[in-house]
């Protein structure tokens, strides 16, 4: 008998979608359920400290919790069919930005097009969220109620990540320019890297399921603006093997030189997302010399269930927002730095190249004083890096 892996989560969840997609893809079986099974509240929640999706539990028991760390969890127990991460070390460089790119940079317009169209989306997204958050038993009434209180907590949190008035038009058209220019990769791509789903196309999915595909606000804009992209979220979410667009193939494009369409990209990601990176950085480096007797292995913070650390400002396509800062992200960006400095001085050498030109080469050097890491399903700081 197959053995079942459980994934709680729910199918309106950016982050779920991240791990879903990964079962699939790997021919992984499992069963999904939302958070009001009871066996979330009653030993999952105890278990990770605080409510939070997704969280696996594997056959034999074991739970765990972020998409990341269960991706790496079944990656070392053997029991997917290929690993999303290249052996070259410049496309695993790549492929890692684009994981951290694709589950925090796109946060604007994920947010953006689930609140703000209510008059296409507020049906849809009501039915998801009682479905999988609400009791089960709820009464229509109750869970009226509770997606009130669960819609309202989130639109707050679209602000946090800064979707405004102001910033709305803006959002939207770079959004639009990223689209065209994935669709214009995928044209020779069935994935970012080639024939094979990588590390950065799961971090692509999570924003581009849940809020960018399913919501109907934004999937008809995507299917209008860009339908290879559409076609690239039907084709994450099949174990089978797909070449109706393509040629047959099986591996990573060659490293060297990376194609002009995934240059583009990467200068994109330079223009949309290393601003706030860099802002979020120096803000934290503050914040950690403001508590010289922070201890090693807490967060810093009052609650487990605290994921931000405040605000900070920067200038984002000729407007200054201000957006929440969370040390989750800083995990992701020590990931591409730890995979840069495990290379060797001759493998380094092409990717500064390409940072460089692609307008990233301060993603090396950007650290916080304190390292990010995460400890019994928890992200909390390490000890002072030294100078």
């Amino acid at each position: 008998m197959t053995e079942i892996y459980k994934l709680y989560g729910m199918p309106a969840s950016l982050y779920t979608g991240k791990v879903r997609s990964y079962f699939r893809k790997q021919g992984i079986a499992f069963t999904e359920y939302g958070a009001n099974h009871p066996d979330f509240m009653t030993r999952i929640v105890p278990t990770v400290g605080r409510f939070i999706i997704p969280v696996i539990e594997t056959p034999e028991g074991t739970i765990v919790q972020d998409g990341t760390d269960i991706i790496d969890f079944l990656e070392e127990g053997g029991v997917s069919r290929f690993s999303v991460y290249p052996e070259s070390p410049l496309l695993k460089v790549v492929s890692l930005l684009f994981e951290l790119f694709g589950g925090e940079g796109l946060l604007r317009p994920a947010m953006h097009y689930r609140w703000n169209f209510d008059e296409l989306n507020l049906d849809f997204i009501r039915n998801e969220f009682i479905a999988a958050l609400a009791p089960i038993n709820a009464t229509k009434e109750q869970g009226n109620a509770f997606f009130d209180r669960a819609s309202g907590r989130m639109r707050n949190a679209a602000s946090g990540f800064g979707v405004t008035e102001e910033s709305a038009p803006i959002i939207e058209s770079s959004y639009s320019e990223f689209l065209l220019l994935f669709a214009e990769h995928l044209e020779d791509n069935p994935y970012l890297l080639g024939g094979q789903p990588t590390i950065g196309d799961f971090g692509l999915i999570s924003s581009l399921f849940a809020h960018l595909n399913r919501d109907p606000a934004a999937t008809l804009f995507m299917r209008r603006t860009a339908p290879v992209v559409a076609r690239w979220v039907e084709r994450m979410h099949g174990a089978e093997s797909n070449w109706v667009e393509y040629p047959e193939d099986t591996g990573f494009q060659s490293q060297s030189p990376p194609q002009e369409s995934l240059k583009k990209l990467m200068c994109y990601v330079a223009e949309e997302y290393l601003p706030e990176l860099e802002a979020h950085v120096k803000f934290a480096n503050e914040w950690l010399d403001a508590r010289p007797d922070l201890e090693a292995g807490t967060s810093g913070m009052d609650s487990p269930a605290m994921r931000t650390i405040g605000s900070a400002e920067f200038a984002w396509r000729g407007i200054t927002l201000s957006t929440l800062v969370m040390p989750y992200r800083f995990y992701l960006l020590q990931r591409i730095q730890d995979s840069f400095e495990g290379a060797s001085a001759h493998e380094q050498a092409p990717i500064v190249a390409l940072l460089e030109e692609t307008g990233l080469g301060s993603l090396l050097s950007l650290k916080t004083h304190r390292r990010v890491e995460r400890k019994n399903h928890q992200e909390v700081w390490g000890a002072l890096r030294k100078p």
